[in-house]
């Protein structure tokens, strides 16, 4: 192929081509263990072009690395905060991991911040029910300069964990999330902005996780608009708190947030329905793109479990603080 611009190359087939009726391909830059991958930096099917196309624009958005998704590099670096963080609102201690920007000590960057919630499944192996692997898809959007946001994993409190992320009492018990939410906002950050480079306004702040990490995501853009600006929503379990959608469409308006819902329709026959009146109840309150945007990102097949939210992360992290779509 030819270069034709410093990302860009251009190939044509020459004029006596043997050209076979459907032509399959892929790219690589110099052998297999080079080959491009998709957005998540998995394999990809071949190509194809039909027999009546003439010109092809296609867009590679990763590379194999030796053989590997991403290169080992450019694996962030994972602090442990600490063993038991003190939680004063909820009289307890809690795990909290920090990742880093592989270059952070390598810079004098300030970089947005991202909390997530069930520290447990993020990164590594996972407990339970698997992993995000959100320490290799960082890896992986380094490689087209895109990893520079530290995360904060906070574990989740085991069998106090539905309660720590409800707003109401349900059948599990009294609810804790405003006080879990009162932690992160009032204790958590303060030092983490103390701690680390860090850009501290709510428009380079995040909150995320999935399921009930999901739902106690919302709850805090909506409770603390100030504080958090970027949403990652996935599968989030609006079964067990009806009263969402109404608390929605009180969201009060704040300059430039940002949400990312994901959900699948292997999950459940609720799941697209309701994210889909949650995104609803979101634009009554009369947003526009320069108060609130919402992406709803559905995969028809998607299932509810750890590898699925991990390949949605790449896309959910890259639209929320590098306004790709």
């Amino acid at each position: 192929m030819q270069r034709t611009g410093p990302t860009t190359y251009t190939y044509k087939f020459p004029e006596n081509f043997p050209r076979p009726e459907v032509l399959e391909y892929k790219y690589n830059r110099g052998g297999w263990d080079h080959v491009e991958l998709d957005f998540t930096g998995e394999g990809t099917q071949n190509r194809l072009i039909q027999p009546d196309e003439t010109y092809r624009q296609d867009v590679v958005p990763h590379w194999r690395w030796f053989g590997q998704p991403f290169n080992p590099e450019f694996l962030p670096r994972v602090e442990l905060l600490s063993e038991a963080f003190e939680m004063p609102q909820l009289d307890t201690t809690r795990r909290v991991h920090v990742l880093l920007p592989y270059d952070y000590y390598e810079t004098e960057k300030h970089y947005p911040v991202l909390y997530l919630h069930d520290g447990q499944n993020l990164f590594g192996e996972g407990v339970g029910f698997g992993s995000w692997n959100a320490d290799q898809k960082m890896a992986m959007l380094a490689a087209r300069g895109h990893h520079e946001v530290i995360i904060v994993s906070i574990d989740h409190g085991a069998e106090e964990r539905i309660r720590e992320f409800s707003l109401y009492r349900t059948r599990f018990g009294q609810a804790k999330g405003r006080q879990y939410l009162k932690f992160i906002t009032e204790t958590l950050k303060p030092h983490i902005d103390a701690t680390y480079r860090t850009i501290p306004n709510h428009e380079h702040t995040g909150i995320g996780g999935s399921s009930m990490g999901g739902l106690i995501s919302i709850y805090g853009g909506l409770m603390h608009p100030d504080v958090f600006g970027r949403l990652l929503i996935f599968s989030p379990s609006l079964w067990i708190s009806p009263k969402i959608y109404f608390d929605a469409i009180h969201f009060r308006k704040s300059m430039n947030t940002k949400v990312y819902i994901y959900g699948g329709g292997a999950e459940s026959s609720y799941m697209v329905p309701n994210l889909q009146r949650l995104q609803q109840a979101c634009l009554k309150q009369g947003c526009d793109e320069m108060t609130m945007q919402i992406e709803l990102s559905i995969d028809p097949g998607g299932q509810h479990h750890e590898a699925r939210w991990g390949r949605e992360f790449p896309r959910a992290v890259e639209w929320l603080f590098f306004g790709m779509s």
